[in-house]
């Protein structure tokens, strides 16, 4: 027996923006308890997954009898602790032994939370999270009971930090982004960025990078934002005679640095404001070069690889004007810029998403072009897609908890910081590459805010022992979490991408790595030089971001075999790919080998006769 379609629709619709609502109003009014406010966002998410998933597999068309039962119980084991609440803070944990009811709806929660999880992101997240509870009541020699208390009846598990910063920050920005679609940014975006680049060699690549990189600012999700800007950018690069392989990767690897780009980075990122302990903005100004750096990277990449292979950009003719974009739609940033204005001024990041969702209504009547944008009914649809787009998040972050819980409780932790030092023999470059491949791994698998949770707790207190400073080692396993979403053999983005090019997979991936592996570098930079994340003094700053922005585009100038005076032969690239290791390592000594290396290059492509000069492919041959 099923639900009928229209009541399930009423029923997604209605709980969806009931959840929206929810949070707006704890945004503007203030938070309430923290089992009350982590608990409803819980039930909220719980109930929309089996609405919207039903069925065993997630893909049903509408939920049966059976997933409405798993839907009442999830809301009532998630909302148990709310109506127990003084019982839930007068109790002694530890102490106190469970009651039945306790271990009746904590014990489902657990079960239903995993279920949940299974059917929005597949088996990878539940499995490690059973894994870890086995581990727990075996090798950890926890009872049920406390192991029950500590994930369910404290907020150091399944309520801890990961589902308090989904519930606080991460909704807001999310809606805020749901928003932002709504109002007509993402055309705005695509045409600021065809007017900027779209007639300059490579354009229509280049218009992927920029676009990609202004729409990950709102998405936060690699996914999403190929699927959204790909749709136009891949057919337009392949018009104009890119490799579909290569066009797929493109978009996979600029869709892929959004959530390391402020200013609304990824929700990872807000977990890691309060790991930290101190605020978003001070977690986006760490992030802010790096980032740049690696658009820097990839927009460079596709302009060595467009002159390479002998691509023009788009006739002027069929650009937009950017005076007229402005003028047309310019408006549409001013949300954007609203968040980051409340941000410098030192309110909270909640406070700032609220006042962005808060502008972007009347931010669309100040054109007429985008006057009627906002309709009851896309109001509505806005409030429902905020709520969708956050459930993986939240359920991410509650089956996270269960594996921080356990981690925190049985101190595994600490074992596995004694692991990673003891296989490194204290040595800090191979705890990196073992970090690295971790990440890289857990990234496969998970969300990347579980990924990163799971590496703060694992991995991050190795590296901070062996002198890693702790903003930088947050940084570090957070980008490898994120561009696992690039690398093979599991690479999501990339998956995206392809089923626009139609491109061979292992070609596509093998491009996208060389295109983002800029990014597979940058984090040893700021490991090596922290300055890249704004700490040390001015000069030391401006010294790095020089010396790392000739690093990265030597980088790509050797990977895509040309530099600025045109193809590179084969030893030629690997003294750039040699400069830019060097100038990874800051130093004088370090720089000046590495300036000596492009120095040589350059004059080798002056002085000597030129070679390939002749264009690989002509866009007229290869624009099919």
């Amino acid at each position: 027996m099923y639900v009928p379609a229209s009541l399930n629709r009423w029923l997604i619709t209605l709980v969806a923006v009931s959840m929206s609502v929810f949070h707006l109003y704890v945004a503007f009014f203030g938070p309430p308890d923290a089992y009350v406010m982590r608990g409803l966002h819980l039930a909220f998410a719980l109930v929309l997954a089996f609405l919207i998933m039903p069925g065993f597999n997630g893909k049903a068309d509408r939920p049966s009898v059976f997933d409405m039962v798993l839907l009442a119980a999830a809301a009532a084991a998630a909302l148990y602790p709310m109506f127990n609440l003084n019982y839930i803070v007068n109790r002694m944990y530890y102490v106190d032994d469970p009651v039945l009811m306790d271990y009746i709806f904590g014990g489902g929660l657990i079960l239903l939370i995993m279920e949940a999880t299974r059917r929005a992101t597949g088996w990878a997240l539940p499995i490690t999270a059973m894994a870890f509870l086995i581990y727990g009541v075996t090798m950890g020699n926890q009872s049920f009971g406390i192991m029950l208390d500590q994930l369910y009846l404290t907020t150091e598990g399944i309520f801890g930090i990961p589902l308090y910063v989904s519930a606080t920050y991460v909704m807001l920005f999310i809606l805020f982004g749901a928003f932002v679609e709504r109002s007509g940014a993402g055309q705005l975006f695509m045409d600021f960025a065809l007017a900027l680049a779209g007639g300059t060699v490579g354009g229509p690549a280049k218009v992927a990078v920029i676009t990609s990189s202004l729409f990950g600012t709102v998405s936060g999700s690699a996914v999403a934002n190929v699927m959204t800007t790909g749709t136009f950018t891949i057919p337009l690069m392949r018009r104009t005679g890119y490799r579909p392989a290569f066009a797929g990767a493109v978009e996979a690897v600029a869709s892929t640095g959004g959530q390391l780009m402020p200013p609304i980075m990824g929700a990872a990122a807000f977990v890691m404001a309060e790991f930290l302990g101190t605020s978003y903005l001070t977690v986006a100004a760490f992030a802010v070069l790096p980032a740049i750096l690696y658009y820097v990277a990839v927009f460079m990449a596709v302009h060595f690889e467009a002159k390479r292979v002998g691509l023009k950009g788009l006739p002027k003719a069929d650009l937009p004007r950017l005076k007229e974009v402005l003028l047309e739609r310019g408006h549409l940033f001013l949300p954007l810029f609203i968040i980051i204005a409340v941000l410098l001024a030192g309110y909270s990041a909640a406070f700032s998403a609220l006042c962005g969702i808060a502008s972007v209504i009347p931010t669309t009547w100040l054109r007429a072009s985008t006057r009627n944008t906002f309709t009851p009914m896309a109001i509505v649809e806005a409030l429902e897609a905020g709520a969708r787009n956050t459930l993986v998040v939240a359920l991410a972050c509650a089956c996270a908890g269960i594996v921080i819980g356990t981690i925190t409780l049985t101190g595994l932790g600490l074992s596995f910081t004694g692991v990673v030092l003891a296989l490194s023999q204290n040595s800090l470059i191979l705890a990196l590459m073992l970090t690295m491949v971790a990440g890289i791994i857990l990234g496969m698998g998970l969300p990347t805010t579980p990924a990163y949770i799971v590496q703060v707790a694992l991995l991050v207190p190795a590296l901070v022992k062996l002198g890693v400073m702790v903003e930088a080692a947050h940084l570090f396993v957070l980008y490898f979490a994120v561009l696992s979403a690039i690398t093979p053999p599991v690479a999501m983005a990339v998956y995206a991408a392809n089923g626009i090019s139609r491109a061979g997979l292992m070609e596509s991936s093998i491009a996208a790595v060389k295109l983002g592996l800029t990014g597979y570098v940058i984090p040893f930079m700021f490991v090596f030089g922290p300055s890249l994340l704004l700490i040390g003094s001015w000069d030391t700053i401006l010294l790095t971001i020089i010396t790392s922005t000739i690093g990265v585009i030597c980088l790509a100038g050797g990977l895509h075999r040309y530099f600025f005076f045109g193809p590179a032969r084969w030893w030629e690239s690997l003294l750039l790919i040699a400069a830019a290791f060097v100038l990874i390592k800051p130093g004088l000594a370090t720089d000046l080998i590495g300036a000596g290396l492009i120095a040589l290059v350059a004059a080798s492509q002056i002085l000597l006769k030129p070679v390939g000069d002749t264009p690989v492919v002509s866009q007229k041959t290869e624009g099919s």
